[in-house]
């Protein structure tokens, strides 16, 4: 059965599930099964039943939270898509997902028209609008009112609307969330994770991080994502509180984690690097927010801060791209336990994951495969020594059974050694994994991936460009930034190609087909695009002239 929140309910109604680090509202497990509760029946009422799909595109907040496990009540399949995204580009993925309906709250730009009436739009907060929902957003607990509780879940409970639901059985091999990934040829696939992929994930995350019943962990990572969604089905496995930041601020989680007493937090490389800005002293000895007076246990991520990292945080998991070795020095000198982590959302997160012991002597590795998951190199279809490097190849429980109605995808993806990751890398003598490049030209930045043929599909779509080439170029903040080398010209457009092309133009023509993380940053002009003997484009060739242009 997948509605694990109502077996937590039944094992610990009265513990706190939620704490909303903008309105201070926390929730027991008890008030977070009625809410689901009330939820899976504005979900029944709109026709949703066992193996729907139910897109959404939600912030982090309660009533996401509730969401999350309602779909899971009631058998369904949850599609969570990022708020980041483009009207354009969430209408693709509802539809390539055969969604029922698209669950939203306002914090992206979700278009009737772009959806084509093929899938109902549905408010959150319509779903659930009783008076002690709305109370308690703002607020009102019942862990703070002392409102007595029972253990009883408040599954086949009949709300307000008078629409009841029962939770429904699910099985191991039975899919829960459907998550898109860039493909290599820029179509977006939906990755099935299973029941038994997410708990299995969960389970081996544990032995390896460690959990304590009085854990508290900070989720500021969007739901659009495994390491944003993870957090919330691990919550309620293990039993232990999910503390929610609205959008992420370095102060602001630097606040939220001294003051809830949190002990573990996602973060990717570029979150960790502006957190770390914070906390280290500059060079005369202050804090980058320069104060000798600030009361670290209550500072509330505005203004001055005092101490180092927080002493309660006994976890940071590093995920989402690669951590430079600069960065893992950072946290060593600053006390702060990183975990550097390997993983996709192909895994349902975590693949490997160093403890901070083993990633400050070993600088660049990311850890021990976890317990269940193999992880092998490989090269034309044999497994390497250790040391040697090939593909990154990993089976286990955690791994997908495959792409949603995608044959060929996921053909392409297994052998008989498992999931090819398309990343580079080895497993020394040891068993630890280093992973060192990517077999295609996949773009990560800023823990996001970004398929370049995406991004040059957008912007051979104006008018102005004929021919266009995306590649990644080296950035000290974001890990790498997106880079385009554009040819003017398109077709019919002499005129056009010669005024040349506005760069302020691209942008804002990019602006309306991609979200924000894919768009390029450096943009170059060229009469033609290099390539190789072959008819390739050449990208070394590509980023040279890129770094040209970024050059001066």
């Amino acid at each position: 059965m997948a509605d694990w929140l109502a077996a937590r309910v039944r094992a610990s109604p009265d513990a706190t599930a939620l704490i909303d680090a903008g309105s201070e509202a926390r929730l027991t497990y008890g008030d977070l099964d009625e809410r689901a509760g009330r939820v899976a029946a504005g979900l029944a009422a709109h026709g949703i039943g066992a193996g729907d799909r139910v897109g959404s595109v939600l912030g982090v907040g309660p009533a996401a939270v509730s969401f999350v496990h309602a779909v899971s009540r009631l058998g369904a399949v949850l599609v969570p898509l990022s708020p980041r995204l483009t009207a354009g580009e969430i209408g693709a993925r509802t539809r390539r997902a055969d969604c029922k309906v698209l669950v939203h709250d306002g914090s992206a730009d979700v278009e009737a028209s772009t959806i084509d009436g093929t899938v109902r739009l549905v408010a959150l907060d319509a779903l659930d609008t009783s008076e002690e929902s709305s109370a308690k957003e703002r607020g009102g607990t019942t862990a703070e009112t002392g409102n007595e509780r029972n253990s009883e879940s408040s599954i086949g409970e009949t709300p307000a609307n008078g629409t009841s639901t029962n939770g429904v059985s699910t099985g191991f091999d039975d899919p829960l969330v459907l998550l898109f990934t860039s493909g290599t040829t820029g179509r977006p696939k939906a990755v099935v994770l299973t029941v038994g992929n997410v708990l299995a994930s969960a389970g081996a995350s544990a032995v390896r991080l460690g959990v304590l019943p009085g854990d508290r962990w900070l989720l500021a990572l969007s739901t659009g994502s495994m390491g944003g969604l993870a957090p919330i089905y691990r919550a309620v496995l293990y039993g232990t509180t999910l503390v929610l930041q609205r959008g992420f601020d370095a102060r602001r989680t630097i606040g939220a984690l001294s003051t809830y007493d949190c002990t573990g937090i996602s973060l990717v490389p570029t979150m960790l690097s502006r957190v770390l800005n914070v906390v280290e002293p500059d060079e005369e000895g202050g804090r980058e927010c320069g104060s000798d007076d600030g009361d670290r246990k209550e500072y509330d991520g505005e203004g001055e801060y005092e101490g180092g990292f927080p002493a309660s945080v006994r976890c940071v998991l590093l995920g989402g791209a690669p951590a430079s070795r600069e960065l893992v020095e950072r946290c060593r000198a600053g006390d702060v336990p990183v975990h550097p982590t390997y993983g996709m959302t192909e895994t349902a997160s975590q693949v490997a994951t160093a403890r901070p012991d083993e990633a400050f002597s070993n600088p660049g590795t990311v850890g021990r495969p976890l317990v269940g998951t193999t992880v092998v190199a490989v090269e034309d279809g044999s497994v390497l020594d250790p040391g040697e490097r090939g593909e990154l190849v990993v089976n286990g429980p955690t791994v997908t059974p495959g792409y949603y109605d995608d044959r060929e995808a996921t053909d392409e993806a297994f052998s008989g050694h498992g999931f090819h990751t398309g990343d580079l890398g080895y497993v020394d003598d040891d068993g630890r994994v280093w992973v060192t490049g990517r077999l295609d030209d996949r773009i990560v930045t800023g823990g996001q991936t970004v398929d370049p043929e995406e991004v040059s599909r957008a912007l051979r779509e104006h008018p102005a460009v004929h021919e266009a080439a995306v590649a990644g170029l080296d950035d000290a903040e974001w890990g790498e930034r997106i880079g385009a080398l554009v040819v003017p010209g398109g077709p019919g457009t002499a005129e056009t190609s010669e005024r040349g092309v506005s760069e302020g133009d691209l942008d804002a023509h990019c602006r309306e087909r991609l979200a924000g993380y894919k768009l390029p940053r450096t943009i170059a002009v060229a009469h033609e695009l290099p390539r190789t003997e072959s008819g390739t484009i050449d990208r070394n060739a590509v980023k040279a002239r890129l770094r040209a242009t970024d050059a001066g």
